[in-house]
């Protein structure tokens, strides 16, 4: 494990925002000499950030990937579609009946 950053959170968000603003037409160096840091600091933020929004926009939960979710997703939807096409099928039938006993009781 490293040492505890001296640079508050909120001060790395900033930076880590700053430089993805410029959308590349500026280097980590450029960026990190107006803040008073390194260039080095300030990628391995950017690239620590990046690592931390890929895992939180994992869906599925913990370690699952894209892929594996996708799969997951897919094959669900295949089984809502099913019920739905049973369902259909059942409210089809319900309705007949419900119109067969209706002309009875005239």
């Amino acid at each position: 494990m490293g040492r505890q950053s001296p640079y508050p959170e909120e001060f790395r968000k900033d930076a880590v925002a700053l430089y993805r603003a410029a959308g590349g037409k500026r280097t980590y160096a450029a960026v990190a000499e107006e803040l008073g840091i390194t260039g080095e600091t300030l990628r391995t933020w950017v690239r620590k950030d990046t690592d931390q929004h890929t895992s939180e926009h994992r869906v599925g939960g913990a370690g699952q990937i894209p892929a594996e979710e996708l799969a997951r997703l897919r094959a669900e939807n295949a089984r809502l579609l099913k019920a739905e096409q049973e369902w259909l099928l059942e409210r089809e039938i319900l309705r007949r009946a419900a119109a067969y006993f209706a002309r009875e009781v005239k």
